[in-house]
Parts: C-alpha cells; structure tokens; sequence
C-alpha cells in the first residue's frame, strides 16, 4: 500500500512538473512548434520495441517461474537456482538494452567497442558493485553458504534464504530478514555442516539419591527419544552433575539435533526430563535460604 501511494505521489509531482515547464518551453521559446511538426515518429519501430520488450520480459519472467517450481532438498542446488534467477533480471535488461538499440538503428558494435574505456571509468565510481558481484561467485564457487543453510554473522543468526548477484537474504526464525551486500558476507559461521546438540541442565536436591536415579536415566533417554525421534539424530545423553549449586545439584544432559532444531530439541528435553523426573520421585529443588536466630 506505502509503495503505490508513493508511486502515486512521484507520478502527480512529475505530471505538475511537466505541466509547468511545456509551456514555459513554448513561452521562451526553447521549443518550436515547426521543429516539432517536423519530427518523423516511425511507427513500426515503436511496435518492434513494445514486442521485443515485452518478449524479453516474458521469457525471462517464464524462466524465474520455471526455476522456482523445483523445490531441491540439497542446498548446493538450491543456490545454484536462486543465483541464476537473480541473473536473469540483468540478463534481461542487457538484452532490451542491446536489442533496443539495433532496433533504433544505434551501431551496438561501436559502442562495444568503446565500452573498454566506459567500464573503466564505471569501474572506479562502482567499486562496491563489482566486490560484490566478484564475492557472491567466489562464495557459490567455493561452497562457503547455500540457500538453506543455517548461518551466523555479526551476530545474527539465521537461515539463508536467497543469494542473488549482489546481496544474500538470511531470515531469523522471528521472520526477520537481514539484507547483506556480498562483499559485507566476511566472517560466516556456517552452522549446518555438522550436527548440533541442544543442552539442558537440570537441578535435583541435594538429598536425591544420585546413584538411584543415574541407574534409572538410560532408560528415560530412550524413551525420550522415542517419542522424538522428528527432532532427536539420537537418544540424549547424561553427561553428569555440571555444577554443585548453592540449593541443588545440577545435571547436564545434551542430545544432537540439526541446527534448524537446537531450540525446540532444548524445550522438548527440558520438559521431558521434568516430568521423567517427578514420575521417579525427584522434584526440581526452588531456591532456600536458612535463617538463624539467637535466643
């Protein structure tokens, strides 16, 4: 809705600015109503464009849609469809650019040949541009991130969600999406190559007969993973008292889940254990504090 009001609003400006500076071109004479009339407007030319464009844009328009049907489960070819169909929008262009031209009657091949000096001078004011587009096809070359791929950078962590020439788009489970300029893509940490392991810590009393109850934790981690097995790669895994607290003894217990899970697999197994351990006669501790009193 922002983006039509605004496209609304600059089509208004630019109408009012025309309307105001036609006739003052007529009034100052700047234009003549003879040198107008004889201006030739070649018909068939216009219609050549209006087709040619209008073919480019649909073929290129069929193509993104076609590459957007396969839906790959292998990241690899993930990247390799959302890169080539970010390339279409540019290869388009080219296309209507170039084509555009012939059509006019332009010598395309004259000014090919003088793009040399044209991409040099382009080349120092675009410096951003090109690092960019050089980077996105080292990174895809050299395998460093695919779509799919769960990713951290300065922070901020999410999935990546497209790779297109110049930028990447990695979306956080809060749907938020961050937008980052290749070039910028320095210091990934990419998060998916491995399994990862969700943590929970869990606090008994101090009186818990300990031995009692490690005899009876390989059983609930199995049962614990058979009823998730969606989330757990296997079943979690007791790694023994983490810490001695001031009012409990806390237990560690870690299981390998894909990165896409390490949250939901601490929750699941956080609230696993809390019930495993109340149906064995444990209570999580709450914190206590002795007060003394001289008489």
């Amino acid at each position: 809705m922002n983006t039509s009001k605004s496209a609304i609003i600059r089509l208004i400006v630019c109408a009012v600015i025309l309307a105001i500076l036609i006739p003052l071109g007529f009034l100052t004479k700047a234009f003549n109503i003879e040198e107008l009339k004889a201006i030739k407007i070649d018909v068939a030319v216009i219609w050549k464009l209006v087709i040619m464009i209008l073919c480019v844009i649909t073929v290129e328009a069929l193509i993104v849609l076609l590459l957007s049907i396969p839906k790959p489960k292998n990241h690899r070819a993930r990247s390799i469809l959302s890169i080539v169909s970010s390339l279409m929008k540019y290869v388009a262009f080219i296309i209507i650019l170039c084509w555009g031209l012939s059509i006019i009657g332009v010598n395309v091949s004259t000014i090919v040949a003088s793009v040399g000096i044209v991409a040099l001078i382009v080349g120092f004011s675009a410096e951003s541009l090109i690092a960019d587009v050089v980077t996105g096809a080292f990174m895809i070359f050299e395998n460093q991130y695919n779509v799919g791929d769960i990713v951290e950078i300065d922070g901020f962590r999410g999935t990546v969600t497209s790779i297109g020439i110049r930028t990447t788009c990695i979306t956080d489970p809060g749907d938020n999406v961050k937008i980052v300029n290749n070039s910028a893509m320095k210091n990934i940490l990419n998060r998916s190559d491995k399994l990862s392991r969700s943590i929970s810590n869990i606090a008994i009393p101090y009186g818990t007969d300990l031995e009692k109850l490690e005899a009876s934790i390989p059983e609930l981690m199995q049962s614990i993973f058979e009823a998730h097995q969606d989330v757990m790669k296997t079943a979690p895994i007791y790694l023994g008292v983490q810490e001695l607290a001031e009012s409990s003894i806390v237990l560690r217990f870690v299981v390998n889940v894909d990165e896409k899970d390490i949250y939901s697999g601490a929750r699941i197994l956080n609230h696993d254990l809390l019930l495993g351990f109340r149906r064995l006669g444990v209570e999580c501790p709450f914190p206590q504090v002795d007060v003394h009193t001289d008489r």
